[in-house]
């Protein structure tokens, strides 16, 4: 039944993947994204990840976000982190200038840049998220987003991204009418969907790619989580 439900992995074009897709569009559609990570479970996904490491930080570290978007996840990660007694600076990474600017304006630094090369030195972060971004790339990069990602990670990687399967892709385009999102949400959230990984897929992608072996969960709304640890 579950191998019913699971479509074959498919690529799709997303029209926010498209530089020229309007500012006003994509700024509206991201907004729609953050509503979505609100309610069907993108940011609790994140969290529930980060509450876990937050020990190993004592009280003081630095989280950096790549893919950030509106930058709605690292916010609720750094008040998550004050409400626990740690002071988190926090830095975001985004390929589109545009929102790369807007997320310095909410964190403590931010910069346009590629996932695929982070301009940052090994090791320079305590914890790295990467929150549906993942699905983004083609089978052929997903390995030196990877490798990225654990390069500049002290403590932790955390890549969040959307478990694919025909109920959630129903679900979210309906959920999209009764939250009225914009048209391009609509289009891109099935996608995604469809983009996105089954639990064994994003644990051999990890292992494969930075020869970990990540803690990979199931998350509600039809999220995965893997967390690992740098060596």
């Amino acid at each position: 039944m579950t191998a019913l439900l699971t479509p074959r992995r498919r690529r799709g074009v997303e029209y926010l993947d498209d530089p020229a897709t309007s500012a006003g569009v994509r700024e509206r559609s991201l907004a729609d994204v953050a509503r979505s990570n609100h309610l069907l479970g993108g940011t609790r996904a994140v969290l529930s990840e980060l509450r876990a490491l937050l020990p190993l930080l004592n009280d003081s570290g630095t989280l950096l976000d790549v893919g950030t978007g509106l930058a709605d996840i690292p916010m609720r990660a750094r008040q998550l982190a004050a409400s626990r007694g740690v002071r988190l600076d926090v830095y975001a990474v985004d390929g589109v200038e545009m929102l790369a600017r807007r997320a310095c304006g909410s964190l403590d630094a931010a910069v346009c840049a590629d996932a695929r090369r982070l301009p940052f030195a090994d090791a320079s972060v305590d914890v790295v998220t990467c929150s549906q971004v993942l699905h983004h790339f083609e089978e052929s990069d997903i390995p030196r987003v990877l490798r990225e990602l654990q390069r500049v990670a002290r403590h932790a990687v955390v890549v969040s991204d959307l478990r694919r399967s025909w109920l959630a892709a129903a679900g979210f385009w309906l959920a999209t009418w009764l939250l009225r999102f914009h048209p391009v949400t609509r289009h891109d959230g099935v996608v995604s969907v469809l983009r996105g990984f089954t639990a064994r897929e994003l644990a051999s992608h990890v292992s494969a790619s930075v020869q970990r072996e990540a803690r990979v969960r199931r998350r509600p709304g039809f999220r995965l989580t893997a967390t690992w640890r740098p060596v």
